[in-house]
């Protein structure tokens, strides 16, 4: 019995430009995303010690 999987991408084929620019938007879409909920999750906590620590030293 042959393995029907090893057809599916034979020959290669090009994808159509608007499918692959529209992969590439929501990528980067998602990209953009993680980037900002790392900088409130992951430096928030380090940036609003840095910002009281320095309210102090003023004061």
């Amino acid at each position: 019995m042959e393995n029907p999987f090893k057809k599916i991408a034979h020959p290669p084929q090009e994808v159509p430009k608007e499918l692959k620019n529209k992969v590439m938007a929501d990528v980067a879409r998602i990209k953009l995303l993680m980037e900002i909920t790392d900088l409130f999750t992951f430096n928030y906590p380090s940036a609003a010690k840095t910002f009281f620590e320095k309210n102090k030293k003023k004061q």
